[in-house]
């Protein structure tokens, strides 16, 4: 069905994608963090859809990561480079992190909502949910 929701998409929905980051072993928003989110269907406009750079409050920089016509149904996957973050602000990590490049697959299937796809993270472990 989402196929078919697909086919009657329009620039005139109000939805959108944020994403808001918090590194939990230092009780922080991790700020510097680079991700990247991919659109993996529909095929006719699959592919990467950005890279961003967190703010200082672990959010994208100028709102939103997909609103107006960019906002699709479809499949997508945040990449989250969270070795790479922790190396960089020093938080040991050991020699091969355990956690280095995460990726999220997540489903937006109304146009109408707001899809708000946090992640808390440390070296050693991540979780998300569907936020608001």
């Amino acid at each position: 069905w989402m196929r078919l929701l697909s086919k009657f998409y329009s620039a005139d929905y109000p939805g959108f994608l944020t994403c808001h980051i918090l590194d939990t072993a230092n009780g922080s928003p991790a700020a510097n963090m680079r991700i990247q989110l991919t659109r993996l269907s529909p095929p006719e406009s699959a592919g990467v859809v950005g890279d961003f750079i967190t703010n200082n409050d672990g959010r994208l920089e100028g709102g939103p990561a997909l609103k107006g016509k960019d906002f699709m149904v479809g499949t997508y996957e945040w990449t989250f480079y969270a070795g790479d973050y922790f190396a960089s602000i020093g938080t040991f990590t050991s020699g091969q992190p355990f956690l280095d490049v995460i990726p999220l697959r997540f489903g937006i299937d109304n146009p109408d909502d707001h899809y708000h796809v946090p992640l808390l993270v440390s070296p050693w472990s991540f979780s998300t949910y569907r936020g608001s």
